[in-house]
């Protein structure tokens, strides 16, 4: 399959048109459907369901959908790192993260670098830690921002020097709000909203569920999260109380308040790649940048 075609095709999807699509691509809609149609006869699949004003992804279509967008992503990428000069270092650097005010310590060697090398472009993908390994593994981005124990034999690692603290966003009409700190028997009957994070094994779950003391079908899930921002709406509507970082949502003057967990739950975020990866000039000027600024040694890359 040409890479021309998976555009083709990748901009039917984002656009849910043929119309729209085909003007974007300065392309005839006939020839247009010509193409995604040979795409279908090919592999002997039905990737879009064809209505009046508007196409429908079949799981098919989605799972194309998705790689489509890794393979232009990493074509992307790659052009910019063969493109980059000797005399003129520049490129993308792409971080995978979590929500942490500590990420600010990244961000001040970015803003380093970017004082030496203008040309230098970052760019952040939000995800939880697992999302941002999968990522990693893919070769999607070149750096992530997460925590837990990492395989060494998968990973080199950058130990950042901060911690985050655990506790709880809780609704001002909560009883908890008057305790200065929460302990897991302030939970056990309490709607809870939950992280992907906080609930996998390799970054936080283990850690925080024996910290709750009681495994999660005993506990009031009531929902999940990806960012924490959407979870501090659910906690101003009362859906829950959420498990979270300190820090990130500002609670001054607002409806809702945080309080932190007790005994104190902390984590400690690293910088994370590939083993034996192949840097660009840029990523590779930046990992120098963190290893200096942290004075940390890690395994070569």
């Amino acid at each position: 399959m040409e890479l021309r075609v998976l555009n083709y095709f990748l901009t039917v999807a984002r656009e849910g048109n043929f119309s729209r699509a085909a003007e974007k691509l300065h392309l005839s809609q006939p020839t247009l459907s010509r193409q995604i149609k040979d795409i279908e006869e090919e592999y002997g699949k039905v990737l879009l369901i064809r209505e009046p004003r508007r196409i429908i992804l079949t799981d098919e279509g989605e799972l194309l959908r998705r790689r489509a967008e890794e393979i232009l992503s990493l074509v992307e990428k790659t052009e910019g790192e063969l493109l980059s000069s000797e005399k003129s270092i520049s490129g993308d650097i792409r971080i995978g993260a979590g929500e942490s005010v500590n990420f600010s310590l990244v961000m001040q060697v970015a803003k380093e670098i970017r004082q030496s090398y203008p040309n230098i472009r970052f760019h952040i993908i939000s995800g939880d830690g697992e999302t941002t390994l999968k990522r990693l593994e893919r070769g999607l981005i070149d750096f992530g921002y997460v925590y837990g124990d990492l395989d060494p034999s998968k990973y080199s690692q950058l130990s950042l020097p901060a911690q985050d603290r655990w506790g709880v966003l809780i609704n001002k009409q909560n009883k908890l709000t008057k305790k200065k700190s929460i302990s897991p028997a302030d939970l056990w009957n309490q709607p809870l909203l939950l992280s992907r994070q906080t609930l996998s094994p390799s970054t936080h779950g283990d850690e925080l569920l024996n910290w709750l003391g009681k495994p999660l079908e005993e506990l009031n899930i009531t929902g999940s999260y990806s960012l924490l921002y959407n979870a501090s709406i659910m906690v101003r509507e009362n859906l829950g109380c959420a498990i979270a970082f300190a820090n990130i949502i500002n609670t001054t003057g607002s409806d809702i308040c945080y309080r932190p967990l007790k005994p104190k739950i902390i984590a400690s975020p690293l910088i994370a790649w590939k083993k034996n990866q192949v840097f660009s000039k840029a990523s590779q000027v930046f990992l120098e940048a963190l290893q200096e600024k942290f004075h940390t040694k890690s395994a070569s890359h």
